[in-house]
């Protein structure tokens, strides 16, 4: 059995094994190809809110501010945050502006969304769409975080993208306490392995994303040929369809497989996991739980892709 509340690195906060993503909640049919109506997904919210799941992670950026909306209905539905539960968002360009005058603007924009006047985790959101130089300089968004956190209005700040190796760049800088990533450590790509240990190395918490590749794992071959958001590889389905096999020898539901993957790596705190309606939260709690027969790793791992598939 795993160990359902964890420790978020050194930043003093204790956060579920499993950390509620909320991208779908907003809605977004041309990157997850359905809706979720707003009921549904205030719902859903209402859901998370009641437990066990004590982390939910969000963003500015969702559905152009959508999901934040939703899950600040779902906050007033409730009463408010539950005491000990640690709500995550994210801050976004407008545009091309990531500046740190825009870092305050989006702040702003995602607390007067979800009624809040402080968060307890903010992070830095897909630094690779603007260059490592320009996110570390004077008067850039990195800086602004630190004040943003030195004022109190986000307890601790972290950072969440893609290329390890930039993220491993953002990891040595010192300031972030929590890194997000996303896709590169699951059954199917191992390339995050390097910057788990920098973190490991560093203190720094980290949130493991997207440990379905974007749902085929959760899906499986048959209902999905899409993984990272994009059209599979042969070699990744072929792959896939070698772990369904190997799973149901042993009895073991693929999704469940996938998400302990991550839960089971002792550098990783928490894993996020899209919600799109109230019972896939008790479906992923139940997957969490599932028990899992430890010959059934090796065989796993012997279906990797290989490391050209990966995303890095």
């Amino acid at each position: 059995m795993i160990d359902w509340q964890r420790p978020l690195g050194g930043t003093g906060l204790d956060v579920s094994a499993v950390c509620a993503g909320t991208a779908l909640l907003a809605s977004m049919p041309k990157a997850f190809g359905y809706e979720v109506p707003e009921e549904r997904a205030i719902a859903t919210v209402v859901r998370v809110l009641a437990g066990p799941i004590t982390f939910l992670d969000t963003s500015n950026g969702y559905g152009d501010g959508e999901s934040e909306r939703r899950i600040g209905k779902a906050l007033a539905r409730a009463g408010g945050v539950p005491e000990g539960f640690v709500l995550a968002t994210k801050v976004d360009p407008a545009g091309a502006d990531f500046s740190g005058a825009r870092v305050r603007r989006s702040l702003e924009e995602s607390l007067e969304r979800l009624g809040l006047s402080r968060v307890p985790l903010l992070y830095l959101h897909d630094p690779e769409r603007i260059s490592f130089d320009d996110a570390t300089a004077r008067g850039g968004p990195v800086e602004e975080l630190v004040r943003i956190r030195d004022e109190g209005l986000a307890e601790h700040i972290g950072v969440a993208g893609g290329p390890v190796e930039l993220m491993e760049r953002f990891v040595r800088t010192g300031e972030f306490e929590v890194l997000i990533t996303h896709n590169r450590w699951t059954l199917l790509d191992r390339s995050a392995g390097p910057l788990l240990d920098a973190a490991a190395e560093r203190g720094v918490a980290v949130v493991n994303a997207a440990c379905f590749g974007g749902g085929i794992l959760a899906k499986g071959s048959a209902a999905s040929d899409r993984y990272a958001y994009r059209t599979a590889h042969p070699e990744v389905l072929d792959a896939v369809r070698g772990m369904e096999a190997a799973c149901a020898r042993h009895g073991v539901p693929l999704p469940a497989a996938a998400l302990q993957f991550s839960l089971r790596d002792p550098r990783i705190a928490s894993t996020v996991v899209g919600f799109s309606r109230p019972e896939r939260v008790d479906e992923s709690v139940a997957h969490a739980d599932t028990e899992i027969p430890e010959d059934l790793w090796p065989e796993l791992d012997a279906l990797l892709p290989s490391s050209e598939r990966w995303l890095h």
